[in-house]
């Protein structure tokens, strides 16, 4: 069920930005903020990543687009970014994050590297359920910012 939701969650947030040509996936929110719907894009792809590849199945993956000088290079760098091949990377982690949490029970647990704490899979998709529900509501504002289009 929660693989389900969070699913919805994914869709919704590519539901948001479609149908936009390169230039508006780049608009920004608003001065001074580097909030895009291609930056959303980006960042739940690296987030994808790190929570079900990295952290969870322990895979030997870093971050996408951030950097340890540039924590929020998925939405700094997204003037020069290809949409298409952004999209591509979002939907070749989620496949991905599929994959490591596939056959896994929901009480497996890991140790989250910087907190030292013990989380299960549990967690982590509630943490991505209430991380996209953030971000889409973000998306939104941005779409309907672009061309007037609202809803779930």
């Amino acid at each position: 069920m929660l693989e389900a939701w969070l699913d919805f969650h994914r869709q919704t947030l590519l539901w948001k930005c479609s149908g936009l040509t390169a230039e508006q996936l780049r608009v920004r929110a608003v001065e001074p903020s580097n909030l895009s719907l291609l930056g959303l894009v980006r960042h739940m792809a690296d987030v994808e990543r790190i929570w079900f590849r990295s952290r969870f199945a322990g895979q030997d993956v870093g971050w996408l687009f951030r950097s340890d000088s540039d924590p929020d290079g998925a939405f700094n760098d997204t003037d020069a970014a290809d949409p298409e091949q952004d999209f591509a990377t979002f939907v070749r982690e989620v496949d991905l994050a599929r994959a490591a949490a596939r056959g896994r029970g929901l009480d497996e647990t890991f140790i989250h590297p910087r907190r030292k704490t013990e989380l299960n899979l549990r967690w982590v998709y509630v943490h991505m359920i209430e991380e996209y529900a953030r971000h889409n509501g973000h998306a939104d504002l941005l779409r309907e910012r672009l061309d007037g289009m609202t809803g779930a």
